[in-house]
C-alpha cells in the first residue's frame, strides 16, 4: 500500500541519517492508459525493496527494480520508458532489448516516461589521529572537504584549524566500537600501541582504502603483531604503507597532499593504488 504523501521527506530523511543508499523513480509523462500519472514516486532502496509509494501499480513498480539497481551501481540519473503491453508486443519489445526500455505484459496500453536518480552517501575521509598538533592531520581535515569527503576524525585531543564534519574521542568511544562503513578511506596517524588497535579496527571495516603514516621498519612490526591476533594476510597487503603517492614529499602539508592524491586515485579508479 501506498504510503501518504506527507512520509515521503521521513522516508529519504531516515535514509540520509542511515547513510543508504536509494533511488527516487518518479513518473514525469504518461501516454494511452495506465493508473499511474505524472508525479507518482517510489522510493527504492539499495536490495531493491520499495519503501515509498508506486508508480501505479505491481507491473511497473515491480519492473523498475532492476533497473534502480543499475543506476545506483553507475550513480547517475536516467530516463527509462516503460511500455504495458499485450503479450505479443511486450516479447517484441524484449527481443529489441534497448537499456533505456522496459516492456510489462499488461491489458493497460500505455507508455510511461520514468526518471530515475540515484542518492549515494558521501564518501568519508576517516582520520585516525594520536591527540596533539599534528600539522599532516591538520592539512588533510581541510583537503578532505576540498574533495568534496565527509571528514571524521577520530583522537583524543586533536588541535585543528578546521573542523571537521564529525569528531570522535577514543577515550569515550574505543576504536572497537566505531561504526565503518563500506565508503570509508581511512587514514591511520598513530603511534605505538595505538597502531594495533587502529588497524584491528580497520582490518574488521570493509573501507574502500586503508593508508597507515609509518616506517617500514614500525609497519613490519606492527603487521607481525595483528598477524598474529588473526588478521588475514590479503589485508596487510590492501594496506597502504607506508602511505600517500611518491612525489618526493617533505613538508607535512606535501605528504598530506601525497595521501588525498592516492585517495583520490583508488576513489576514482576503483583499483588499489600502486
Amino acid at each position: 500500500m501506498a504510503l501518504k504523501n506527507w512520509e515521503y521527506p521521513d522516508v529519504i530523511s531516515g535514509l540520509v541519517k542511515k547513510g543508504q543508499p536509494f533511488v527516487v523513480a518518479t513518473v514525469v509523462n504518461v501516454s494511452g492508459s495506465s493508473i499511474g500519472k505524472p508525479g507518482f514516486r517510489t522510493v527504492i532502496s539499495a536490495d531493491g525493496v520499495i519503501l515509498y509509494g508506486t508508480l501505479g501499480g505491481a507491473c511497473p513498480d515491480s519492473a523498475i527494480i532492476e533497473k534502480a539497481k543499475q543506476v545506483l551501481r553507475s550513480g547517475e540519473a536516467r530516463m527509462i520508458k516503460v511500455f504495458l503491453e499485450s503479450t505479443k508486443e511486450a516479447l517484441e519489445g524484449l527481443a529489441i532489448n534497448r537499456d533505456d526500455e522496459i516492456h510489462v505484459e499488461t491489458f493497460c496500453g500505455g507508455v510511461m516516461e520514468i526518471f530515475m536518480e540515484p542518492f549515494m552517501p558521501s564518501d568519508r575521509l576517516v582520520i585516525i589521529g594520536q591527540g596533539g598538533k599534528d600539522d599532516i592531520e591538520n592539512t588533510l581535515v581541510k583537503l578532505g572537504k576540498m574533495v568534496d569527503m565527509e571528514v571524521v576524525v577520530i583522537d583524543p585531543n586533536p588541535v585543528l584549524d578546521s573542523k571537521p564534519d564529525v569528531l570522535v574521542n577514543p577515550m569515550n568511544n574505543p576504536l572497537g566500537e566505531f561504526r565503518f562503513s563500506d565508503d570509508d578511506y581511512i587514514v591511520i596517524l598513530t603511534k605505538g600501541e595505538t597502531d594495533i588497535d587502529a588497524l584491528m579496527a580497520a582490518s574488521k571495516s570493509g573501507a574502500k582504502y586503508v593508508g597507515m603514516l609509518a616506517s617500514r621498519k614500525r609497519i613490519k612490526a606492527d603487521f607481525e603483531i595483528i598477524e598474529k591476533k588473526g588478521v588475514s594476510r590479503q589485508f596487510m597487503e590492501s594496506i597502504h604503507a607506508p602511505i600517500g603517492v611518491d612525489i618526493g614529499s617533505v613538508t607535512p602539508e606535501e605528504i598530506a597532499l601525497s595521501i588525498i592524491a592516492q585517495i583520490i586515485s583508488v576513489r576514482r579508479t576503483h583499483q588499489p593504488a600502486n
